[in-house]
């Protein structure tokens, strides 16, 4: 079976930064993960207790929940070799 891959996006409002990181991260996953993952986005603005349970400190921040282990991405996911290599999606 195929690996699930549980993605939290946190942001904080509608920035361009925020912005650029879920285009991003939408866009490895069509091309990498198709059918096999789900992204959930947080606003920060929205609910700021949030971030304490996956203790973010910067903004945007992926958090990949599952598959094991829990890894985080801090930035606007630019880079794509970093943010594959980053979720096990690719090896180095």
């Amino acid at each position: 079976m195929e690996k699930q891959y549980q993605l939290r996006l946190y942001i904080a409002g509608k920035t361009s930064r925020s912005i650029t990181a879920l285009n991003n991260l939408k866009k490895y996953c069509e091309e990498h993960l198709k059918g096999q993952y789900s992204i959930e986005v947080i606003d920060l603005l929205i609910n700021p207790q949030l971030a304490e349970g996956d203790q973010i400190l910067a903004i945007p921040t992926l958090v990949k929940k599952v598959p094991e282990p829990v890894r985080k991405i801090i930035g606007d996911l630019s880079n794509q070799e970093k943010v594959l290599v980053g979720l096990d999606i690719k090896q180095l």
